[in-house]
């Protein structure tokens, strides 16, 4: 029961107010807010995702790119030569002729598992190769600031 500091009653001294006091409400929503702030991005961890197909603008190539192929099965190709796994790092600084700052070319056959594809990118790492590019197959259309 709430009070007022209006003219007083003979009965218990004040007169009732009839306001609801919102002060405990608000308390309470803001605390849940605050949870749920903090609670919904760690809820979206372990989502299964499908990923879309990339209608993203394509880079300009370089004149020479180097591509490094995985495919079904599992088999590694630079160029148009077969690689084994062992000897990669060799075949990259032939290719690359010892700079490490070219950038790869990494394509995979969709059959590929995403773990053997992480293989490979480990592999390029180990052999000092850190820039990498995706390839994926263009399958929409752009807009973007030189696209109509």
């Amino acid at each position: 029961m709430a009070g007022s500091l209006g003219p007083r009653t003979a009965e218990d001294g004040f007169e009732e107010a009839h306001e609801i006091n919102v002060t405990p409400f608000i308390d309470v929503m803001l605390v849940l807010l605050i949870v749920f702030m903090i609670a919904a991005p760690l809820a979206t961890v372990d989502v299964a995702v499908d990923l879309p197909s990339s209608t993203a603008t394509p880079a300009p190539r370089p004149p020479d790119p180097v591509y490094l192929t995985v495919g079904g099965d599992l088999g590694l190709t630079l160029g148009e030569q077969a690689v084994g796994r062992d000897g990669l790092g060799e075949a990259l600084e032939r290719v690359a002729k010892g700079d490490r700052e070219t950038r790869i070319f990494l394509r995979a056959d969709s059959s590929v598992p995403y773990g053997a594809l992480m293989e490979v990118m480990d592999l390029m790492r180990a052999a000092g190769y850190l820039k990498v590019a995706l390839v994926a197959l263009e399958t929409g259309t752009a807009t973007g600031p030189d696209q109509p």
